[in-house]
């Protein structure tokens, strides 16, 4: 398995743990807008994390070949965002703009802080 797969399943799961705290959240605390915009955006942060990691390859493996690729897909990536602010346009008493924005935002920062902890790790060898 190489690098980026071993970084894409640690950071999968940080977030997959992450969903589960937003869950229980969202069903036992009195914050169910706050907790369901969370979810919702990080779904889709999670989504299109996905997505970019999948392109990556794709380029890679394009690059190997000596082939051509066109884009790494930001408009689809941008798409999926902005259908979650849609969502929350759309349900404003269900749903939070903003805690949207912070659940897509919630992959970079996982990735951030992954890449934080793996350079103290490997400094510590």
């Amino acid at each position: 398995m190489n690098e980026l797969q071993q970084h894409w399943r640690r950071h999968k799961s940080y977030i997959l743990y992450l969903l589960a705290l937003y869950v229980l959240g969202w069903g036992f605390s009195s914050y169910e807008k706050i907790f369901l915009s969370l979810i919702i955006g990080t779904i889709v942060g999670l989504f299109n994390t996905w997505t970019l990691i999948r392109r990556v390859e794709r380029l890679g493996r394009a690059v190997i070949l000596g082939r051509r690729v066109v884009s790494l897909g930001m408009l689809s990536r941008m798409a999926a965002a902005t259908l979650g602010a849609i969502f929350a346009l759309r349900y404003p008493e269900h749903l939070s703009i903003v805690w949207i924005v912070v659940g897509l935002m919630t992959s970079y920062v996982v990735i951030m802080i992954d890449f934080f902890f793996q350079k103290n790790k490997g400094e510590e060898r």
